[in-house]
């Protein structure tokens, strides 16, 4: 677990930010109609604090255990580099990623939302549980964010590493 007195330095040294979609991107709503047709309902805020990552250096990976043509599509407009849908091992899916982008799982964070995030934490250096997250994946958590999942939580993260990069910029 990260203490208080390491968490800036910590989250100033992201440079992958792994998130998933249902449930942390979204509220975890899947909306059917009658022939089938899936939709998600994302939140803007969450999609600037993406482009505000980006701006930062950050590069950014959605990891799904569904798969789905709004989240291709949704990354494809946030120009969200990794995208790995379909995965049920999610701890392999983002060291794999980690791999690819040339970084440690020191300089990675991971937001999720429910139990089947727990190998994802694993993998990772910094690990964000939204509001309303499992209780279990809470107890996990280095950071409890206080927005819940599709309502402003991946931008509270953002919000808290872009932060601590600056200053940690400002004490050079």
């Amino acid at each position: 677990m990260i203490t208080p007195s390491n968490i800036q330095e910590r989250l100033a040294a992201i440079r992958l930010l792994l998130m998933d979609v249902d449930g942390t991107l979204t509220d975890g709503s899947i909306i059917l109609d009658s022939h089938g047709v899936e939709s998600k309902q994302f939140n803007v805020r969450d999609g600037m604090g993406i482009s505000l990552v980006h701006q930062a250096n950050v590069a950014t990976g959605l990891i799904t255990a569904r798969t789905s043509s709004i989240v291709q599509q949704r990354a494809k407009e946030l120009n969200i580099t990794y995208v790995m849908q379909g995965v049920q091992q999610k701890g392999d899916a983002a060291r794999s990623v980690m791999m690819e982008a040339g970084v440690t799982s020191l300089q990675t964070a991971y937001i999720g939302d429910d139990v089947n995030d727990v190998d994802a934490f694993e993998a990772v250096g910094i690990k964000f549980a939204v509001g309303d997250a499992a209780g279990r994946l809470k107890m996990l958590a280095d950071v409890i964010l206080n927005k819940d999942g599709g309502r402003g939580a991946v931008r509270e993260a953002v919000e808290q590493i872009l932060a601590a990069k600056e200053a940690l910029n400002r004490g050079k």
